[in-house]
């Protein structure tokens, strides 16, 4: 059984001890390929160094975080506009709107995701979608400026069945990770019914771990455990689960692109 981690923070100071067995780990349970998103500036040499060590695995998105959305929020897009006309990325992201730890920026986060939403069109790249807390203020987004070319991910989703096919009728998938093992998660009744072409797997590593590691870190290696609820919310065979999800993800993503390893700014 192979799987795809469709986002994964496998650079994060929290893998720093252990991030060669972890991902030794990974690779061991059949999880083959992993998309790292960005988080700002100060991540994307720890992500680079990664993808570097591991080109036929490990493949960099590129984006702002929307916690991470300030009132200068224009020098970091700078520095993500750069790093797209530098060398290939699998994506646009993580972009998005997060009202859960503050709305004092939610202006800034929807400009900057606008803005965000115009390189993807730009570099025809997929965007990788954080929605926390703020499903319509990012959908009302997508949904205005979607004229058939935008595609991507509301990874982490975690909503209704109607978010759900809204997710859809935009053209765009659903990233299911931990929260589909957690006994209030609320995805058992939403994910039945859903076509398994819509969706993609994630761990959103090192956060939620799904059922039984829940509240520890998480790790990729912990997909299979996803991939096996999501089967059994779907009625599916896991094989089934995981040949579908990784074609998705491998389809989304487009082309694995040709490694260049980090490069002087």
């Amino acid at each position: 059984m192979q799987l795809s981690d469709s986002h994964a923070h496998v650079y994060s100071e929290q893998f720093k001890p252990d991030q060669d067995d972890m991902l030794r780990r990974a690779f061991d349970a059949g999880v083959l390929t992993i998309f790292m998103p960005n988080i700002d500036h100060t991540s994307i040499d720890a992500m680079l160094e990664v993808e570097a060590k591991y080109p036929t695995n490990c493949f960099a998105q590129m984006g702002l975080h929307p916690c991470h959305v300030t009132r200068n929020f224009e020098k970091e897009l700078y520095e993500v506009e750069t790093w797209l006309g530098r060398r290939p990325f699998a994506a646009v992201g993580e972009c998005g709107i997060d009202l859960y730890w503050d709305k004092t920026h939610l202006a800034e986060q929807q400009e900057a995701l606008r803005i965000q939403v115009g390189l993807a069109r730009k570099h025809n790249l997929p965007l990788v979608l954080h929605t926390r807390d703020a499903f319509r203020e990012t959908a009302d987004i997508i949904s205005a400026t979607q004229d058939g070319s935008l595609r991507g991910v509301f990874h982490c989703f975690s909503g209704s069945k109607e978010e759900a096919e809204e997710v859809i009728k935009l053209g765009f998938k659903l990233g299911i990770g931990g929260v589909a093992t957690f006994k209030n998660g609320g995805l058992d009744k939403v994910l039945p019914g859903i076509g398994l072409e819509h969706l993609l797997l994630e761990t959103d590593c090192p956060y939620l771990a799904p059922v039984p590691h829940r509240g520890k870190r998480n790790e990729p290696s912990y997909l299979p455990l996803v991939a096996r609820r999501v089967a059994e919310l779907l009625g599916k065979d896991v094989e089934e689960v995981a040949a579908v999800t990784t074609h998705n993800t491998r389809e989304l993503f487009g082309e694995l692109p040709t490694q260049q390893g980090p490069q002087p700014a």
